[in-house]
């Protein structure tokens, strides 16, 4: 059964790797098609403008950069035999996962604007010294999410997707205010027509489906999601952005831990045009609690971090000892597997007590200390095995000493990484 479970969660997890490596690629495309063009940004008389989409290529590199370490800790995953551990490598990847996948949300929206801003330069409808202003200060709103999620700290990602409804909301009101002030300067019908054939001709892969017609300031495009909020308020769809089958991912994902709730309740809501905050911090939107599953398990997760609940951040122990790195490293602990990735929270007094108390020299003298007790069962094992083991043959070692003592098989990154 447990094996079951581990393989469900991990064909899940691939399956939603593969989703956002999907997004990125198509991303990469539509940014090398705009760097590329001859006129719009690209142009020689707007040159300035390519900053903007060479800020969209960097943001990219990151967001591959976590796919790929994700993709690496779930190869690693498949190779324990331990299902416990299984289940903590891809955990320790989750957080990867999700600032991919938030900042892939978030750079979608960036090009909605750079698509925009192409046609503007394109057909000449707007100023170009007002434009710059315009994505400067799109830009400035962009970055805090932006550094949050490629810092690839857990909390700061779940931070950022706590924050990323409201912040979508307030980047639609800034496309829709551009958007009315370009077709306020295309006096012309013709211009007018342009301009509505140049945006709706776009495949956009995120974006809108524009419809020129002026929408109340109660109901603005939205952006990135292929949806439109009619006169009356409500949504209609261009096309379905989130599938059953998506759902059905997140929910295995989010149950077995390797996603955070706060995050993929992010991503539904966005995806689904619910850009509005819910009705209290610790409450989720009946939609998502609709698309997870209202069952107990999600009822009982609520957004709440350890500064909300007034107690300290717990020490992060190392599982393994950080004075034999080295030896760790030839066995193949480097890189997204490097021994700083396998650090755990615990309470001061159990961090203590399996360390032999608070003083850690006297400590080492007991032979059931943690890294005395590890790396005498790890020399014994190499001794019989009559090589080096192996980093997988290692974790599944580490894994039964850690339930012996009680140490919780939940990663997480050490302090300054």
């Amino acid at each position: 059964m447990a094996r079951q479970s581990t393989l469900a969660a991990h064909l899940a997890f691939r399956g939603a790797v593969g989703d956002v490596s999907g997004s990125t690629r198509r991303l990469s495309g539509e940014l090398s098609r705009l760097n590329g063009s001859t006129a719009g940004i690209a142009g020689r008389a707007s040159g300035l403008f390519v900053r903007y989409v060479d800020h969209g290529v960097m943001q990219l590199r990151w967001m591959n950069a976590e796919l790929v370490a994700a993709t690496r800790l779930a190869n690693a995953a498949s190779e324990v035999k331990d299902p416990d551990m299984q289940f903590a490598l891809l955990r320790l990847a989750g957080p990867r996962l999700e600032a991919a996948m938030l900042g892939s949300l978030l750079l979608s929206v960036w090009l909605d604007f750079l698509h925009l801003t192409d046609v503007a330069l394109n057909q000449h409808f707007y100023s170009v010294e007002r434009l710059f202003v315009d994505l400067d200060r799109v830009q400035k709103m962009l970055e805090p999410a932006m550094t949050a999620l490629s810092s690839g700290k857990p909390g700061q990602v779940e931070a950022a997707a706590k924050d990323m409804p409201m912040l979508i909301g307030h980047l639609t009101r800034e496309f829709a205010a551009i958007r009315e002030a370009m077709h306020a300067g295309a006096e012309q019908l013709q211009k007018i027509l342009v301009l509505k054939e140049a945006i709706e001709a776009l495949t956009l892969l995120s974006a809108l489906k524009f419809s020129l017609p002026t929408l109340p300031p109660s109901a603005p495009a939205l952006l990135g999601v292929g949806l439109v909020a009619g006169g009356n308020g409500v949504m209609m769809g261009t096309r379905i952005v989130v599938s059953a089958e998506w759902v059905e991912m997140m929910r295995q994902l989010v149950r077995a831990g390797v996603l955070s709730l706060p995050a993929v309740s992010a991503a539904v809501r966005i995806q689904a045009g619910q850009v509005m905050m819910a009705q209290s911090h610790d409450e989720l939107p009946k939609g998502v609690r609709d698309a997870l599953g209202d069952g107990p398990e999600v009822r009982s997760m609520r957004v709440t971090g350890r500064a909300g609940a007034g107690m300290n951040e717990p020490p992060r122990h190392h599982i393994l000892p950080k004075e034999f790195r080295e030896w760790f490293e030839k066995r193949g602990f480097t890189g997204e597997t490097n021994i700083d990735q396998f650090c755990v929270e615990m309470e001061q007094a159990h961090h203590e007590a399996i360390h032999g108390g608070g003083y850690w020299k006297l400590g080492r003298t007991w032979p059931g200390e943690w890294n005395r007790m590890i790396m005498d069962a790890l020399y014994q094992a190499e001794a019989k095995a009559g090589r080096m083991l192996t980093w997988n043959e290692i974790l599944d070692i580490v894994a039964y000493r850690m339930r012996r003592y009680g140490v919780p098989m939940k990663f997480t990154r050490g302090k300054g990484q």
